[in-house]
């Protein structure tokens, strides 16, 4: 049997020719089974039994319940991990196939392609390594994604970015691909998690964006007493003096009176209130493959806070 080592985010393999092949025809279907490919295809309801149904064009296809999430069979999933696939791309290998009626019946598994993506990635992947994700849910402690055929991983909300945000939702949104950096990998609780501030530059990278004399936009994130910290980039925020009319998710426009790399700091002025941003930008990545093994986010310079990721 064929067993492919590259395992996607669910979503990212209807597009590819092959799966497109695979579902064109009941040949195509079998020859996939044979194979053990790696299909995908939008489940179109879910059955009080709280099996999915699909259509195949050439065929219809049905997971058991079972076969939907793994840890449902056992307990350990909760039915809504099925539920709310209705109406999202789902990847699946074929079971079975019965060609006997008028239209033939397809029978798939969710379970199989995640354990084989979970095997693999337990095994081969590394702190510091760098991996593409989708994002599945938020919640006000971080952002659930699927790293591969609908495996999750967590990425805490202190681990999106340096700036601090209040919820996931200010720097990302459900559906959105993104990349992340492999915090640590539990083989025993089959347990990978993520981090993502990593990849969006260091201190010097994010302040070389930006020059004193300028006036750009900036979101405000924390009203302090002795003034307002307002972001201008995710991993880059500056000060600008205390306003009693400012909360947090505002967005400004900001003079930029000077740029301290000794001392770490951006000293701003604010010039305006503008309307609100709506969804936050994509992330803007100086890193999106391979490996890290460390990450020092201060620069050489300060003798200010020190701030670093080491992987290991």
């Amino acid at each position: 049997m064929k067993t492919s080592e590259c395992y996607l985010p669910e979503g990212s393999y209807t597009a590819l020719p092959e799966v497109r092949q695979a579902l064109a025809s009941l040949d195509g279907l079998r020859r996939a089974q044979d194979e053990n490919r790696i299909l995908e295809a939008v489940a179109q309801r879910c059955t009080p039994a709280h099996d999915l149904l699909f259509d195949l064009g050439c065929a219809h296809g049905i997971m058991p319940r079972s076969c939907c999430a793994l840890g449902v069979a056992e307990g350990d999933t909760r039915e809504i991990a099925i539920l709310s696939r209705v109406g999202k791309p789902t990847c699946f290998t074929i079971t079975d196939i019965d060609g006997s009626g008028e239209t033939p019946l397809v029978w798939l598994s969710r379970t199989i392609p995640q354990q084989r993506a979970q095997d693999h990635l337990l095994e081969t992947l590394r702190p510091g390594d760098v991996i593409p994700a989708a994002v599945t849910h938020l919640e006000n402690f971080g952002a659930f994604v699927d790293i591969g055929c609908g495996v999750a991983s967590l990425i805490g909300i202190e681990n999106l970015s340096v700036s601090r945000i209040f919820h996931p939702s200010d720097r990302l949104r459900v559906g959105q691909r993104i990349c992340a950096v492999v915090r640590s990998v539990d083989p025993d609780a089959r347990r990978i998690s993520l981090t993502h501030r990593e990849l969006l530059g260091t201190w010097a990278q994010n302040a070389a964006m930006f020059s004193p004399g300028e006036t750009v936009r900036g979101v405000v994130r924390s009203v302090e007493p002795y003034g307002v910290f307002i972001e201008l980039a995710p991993n880059l925020s500056g000060l600008a003096e205390a306003r009693d009319d400012l909360a947090p998710g505002m967005v400004v426009s900001v003079y930029i009176k000077s740029i301290l790399p000794q001392r770490m700091k951006i000293k701003l002025t604010i010039i305006d209130v503008l309307a609100p941003s709506g969804e936050p930008e994509p992330p803007q990545y100086f890193v999106t493959d391979g490996h890290i093994d460390e990450w020092v986010y201060t620069p050489a310079c300060c003798d200010r806070k020190y701030i670093a990721t080491v992987f290991e």
